[in-house]
């Protein structure tokens, strides 16, 4: 009974919740093989139907596929992306971030200039630009959104850096002659992981919307792939025939960018109180 009560103390139930819609999504994206297998099978024949018709329990779409296989077929794209553009962006931004808190200077400057030039710039916009010049793939998309993330991974992290720099274990360090990379990763990164993890969960379910929104827009994945931005674009043109094919993947984007949100304030809150209890 002790346990239980404490687990619940550290995991509310919407942090619990959470985890099961981000688990269930990353078995779909795992298992997709395995789960829907008949994805992108297509029934010209039978064309759009309503939810439960024909033994689909979501209906179709235009070309006769089932939505719910559909559905659980695009979660590979949903986190595989996603992840990577936080996972990227998150790399760049400690690195730099890091290097710019701790020494200053040229370094600062240059780290903050480039900082201030991605900002300045529309996202989706560049997105859309750089697509168009290159071409259309997902990965390219997802390569733009990783150094588009960048400057706001920069900034945090240089700002925890140069709270933690004139501290006085920093300084102890110093005294006893410790080199500098030592000392910034393994003295002072430790120390702001709450707020790098805490960022980068945000940062995942950023640009998962925003690979979604491209993906409405025609870039990104390819015509046919299964994917929640294309269902989107596709079934706002079966609303009057089966509406769920607009609002389930619609819905599935809403759930898993909150879970990924709410998981990662709640890992944040619980890194932060280790990190003070040290």
């Amino acid at each position: 009974m002790t346990r239980l009560r404490r687990l619940r103390r550290r995991a509310p139930v919407l942090v619990v919740v959470s985890a099961v819609v981000l688990a269930a999504v990353a078995a779909c994206a795992v298992g997709r093989e395995l789960l829907a297998p008949h994805a992108l099978d297509q029934d010209i024949y039978l064309g759009v139907v309503g939810a439960g018709a024909d033994g689909h329990l979501f209906g179709t779409d235009q070309l006769g596929r089932d939505i719910l296989q559909l559905s659980l077929a695009g979660a590979r794209s949903a986190l595989a992306g996603p992840i990577v553009v936080a996972l990227g962006s998150m790399v760049i931004g400690f690195l730099l971030g890091t290097f710019a808190g701790y020494r200053g200077g040229v370094v600062d400057m240059l780290a903050g200039r480039y900082a201030d030039l991605l900002l300045a710039l529309p996202p989706v916009l560049l997105a859309i630009v750089v697509a168009g010049l290159v071409g259309r793939g997902y990965w390219v998309t997802v390569a733009v959104l990783v150094v588009l993330f960048s400057p706001s991974d920069l900034r945090l992290v240089r700002g925890a850096v140069m709270e933690q720099t004139p501290r006085p274990y920093i300084e102890s360090a110093r005294l006893l002659g410790i080199r500098p990379m030592r000392i910034m990763f393994r003295h002072v990164a430790p120390n702001i992981v709450p707020i790098v993890v805490a960022n980068l969960l945000l940062n995942v379910a950023f640009a998962l919307v925003a690979l979604s929104s491209l993906s409405y827009l025609g870039l990104g994945v390819p015509p046919g792939a299964p994917d929640w931005g294309r269902q989107l674009a596709d079934g706002r043109e079966l609303l009057g025939d089966n509406p769920l094919a607009a609002v389930v993947p619609g819905v599935l984007i809403i759930l898993t960018a909150t879970a990924v949100n709410l998981l990662g304030d709640w890992l944040s809150e619980l890194l932060d109180r280790r990190v003070v209890a040290k």
